[in-house]
């Protein structure tokens, strides 16, 4: 009995925040048609995209592992049959539309910085709280609401509202002293792969498969 493996396009339209890869298709043998819950402990993740030539933030986005794992992804791009967008929120994070997120984003032109820091229950739930009632953010409103999200949380008071990805990455870096983790595809910096660099397979094109 020949089983077809399923082959999942994420679509990429543009809401002024973040680069575009229309031709991305990710292979999923395993389906989040809801809520997702991870194992790991509770945390934030930032994720900032820049591009690789200037380094400009081009979107900015906050991974969110609670009692569910999502995706805050104000003014965001990704776009997924098997991932509910409920205002700026994407429910159903399994490390495969993780790595589905990522890959949409890194590209010759651009790559993704994260931080992740272990944060509280209370915190992490408080976050997931604020993300779903953020409702779908404006055209360029990426680190302005990500930034006001975090400004509200217990530890991350200090963090004061910014516009600018850039500008946002390096006061969570300060405030929470986080490292970074550098994801590329189709690009090697000048000089190689920095130690905090992880070069990603491209996945832009992918063959259905069938196994019997």
């Amino acid at each position: 009995m020949t089983r077809l493996l399923l082959v999942l396009a994420a679509l990429a339209t543009l809401a002024g925040c973040g680069p575009r890869n229309a031709d991305y298709v990710q292979p999923a043998p395993e389906v989040a048609r809801g809520h997702y819950v991870h194992d790991g402990p509770p945390s934030l993740t930032l994720i900032t995209i820049r591009t690789n030539d200037t380094g400009k933030g081009s979107h900015t986005a906050l991974m969110i592992n609670a009692e569910e794992r999502v995706i805050f992804d104000p003014a965001g791009s990704f776009r997924h049959s098997h991932i509910r967008r409920e205002g700026d929120v994407l429910v159903g994070i399994s490390p495969i539309f993780w790595q589905g997120f990522r890959s949409m984003h890194a590209r010759a032109t651009h790559r993704v910085e994260t931080q992740t820091v272990v944060v509280s229950p209370e915190v992490a739930s408080m976050a997931l709280a604020l993300a779903y009632r953020s409702g779908a953010a404006p055209a360029a409103h990426c680190a302005r609401n990500t930034s006001n999200l975090l400004a509200q949380l217990p530890g991350f008071e200090g963090m004061r509202p910014t516009w600018y990805p850039n500008e946002l990455e390096e006061r969570f870096i300060e405030a929470t002293g986080a490292e970074t983790v550098v994801y590329y595809e189709d690009f090697t910096p000048p000089g190689g792969l920095p130690a905090n660099g992880v070069l990603g397979i491209d996945t832009t094109t992918v063959a259905s498969l069938e196994e019997s």
